[in-house]
């Protein structure tokens, strides 16, 4: 019941911030959410120094608020400041590059998609927006019955014991079908194979975003990222597979007049 109720409130909130609210308060809220995922990132990829951990914080809010401005001149400044924060780490913090670019990563994986989540908001409108946070719902939520029904298969038995093969296939299928009939009608004009097609994508790089969360949670020796959602976890628990759908969406809509 808790993981209901609290998924339910994430996912009004969600809803109600994205239709309502005004563009530079969804930054700032998505800057926050990139600020937390990231804080667990850091603690998943054994960033240690105080110091270091939250320069990975920081970091990701700043990317993610870059990238969400409608201005060509963001991702300059995002790899300027990545270029300043690997001297810093290893200049001035003394690590090497492994363990600097451990740290620098947290802004690519957190920062980067949620940033480009808002560039869509920006650039398409709350309604572009859900349907591509709706995609990835309704391809966790094939995988999930789709697994738990037919699973026979482990797909990644060493970083992820429950995800099966057939769950996968369940969770690609149920995206492709989603935008292929829904796609058309929030972005008119589009074929419906293709829409099919960037279903089928985004499931698929959205498992593979859900096992790298687990590989690093594996290694880490925790069951999840956090404890800050009742019943779900952390944030990175929550949004593992939206971060490697939203580029691939965003890839999509660039193509688009």
């Amino acid at each position: 019941m808790t993981r209901l109720v609290s998924g339910v409130i994430l996912a009004a909130g969600a809803v109600a911030a994205i239709v309502w609210l005004p563009l530079v308060a969804l930054r700032v809220i998505v800057a926050a959410i990139a600020a937390a995922a990231a804080f667990e990132y850091a603690a998943l990829a054994g960033v240690a120094r105080p110091a270091s951990r939250w320069l990975v914080v920081g970091m990701a809010a700043l990317t993610c608020w870059a990238l969400g401005m409608p201005a060509r001149t963001s991702v300059a400044v995002v790899t300027a400041v990545v270029l300043a924060w690997l001297a810093v780490e290893v200049l001035v913090f003394g690590h090497d590059i492994g363990r600097a670019a451990v740290a620098v990563v947290g802004a690519a994986y957190v920062g980067g998609p949620l940033g480009l989540l808002v560039a869509i908001h920006a650039r398409s409108g709350w309604t572009v927006t859900l349907l591509l946070m709706a995609t990835v719902v309704v391809s966790d939520t094939a995988q999930y019955y789709s697994g738990r029904s037919f699973g026979r298969r482990l797909l990644a038995p060493v970083i992820s014991p429950k995800k099966t093969v057939e769950g996968a296939l369940g969770g690609v299928a149920g995206a492709a079908l989603f935008l292929a009939l829904l796609g058309p009608r929030v972005l008119r004009g589009e074929p419906i194979v293709s829409l099919a097609l960037l279903g089928v994508t985004m499931a698929a790089v959205g498992i593979c975003g859900d096992l790298f969360e687990s590989s690093l949670k594996r290694h880490a020796g925790l069951k999840d990222s956090s404890a800050l959602i009742p019943g779900h976890g952390g944030v990175l628990d929550r949004i593992d597979a939206l971060l490697f759908a939203t580029p691939m969406f965003y890839l999509y809509l660039r193509d688009l007049p």
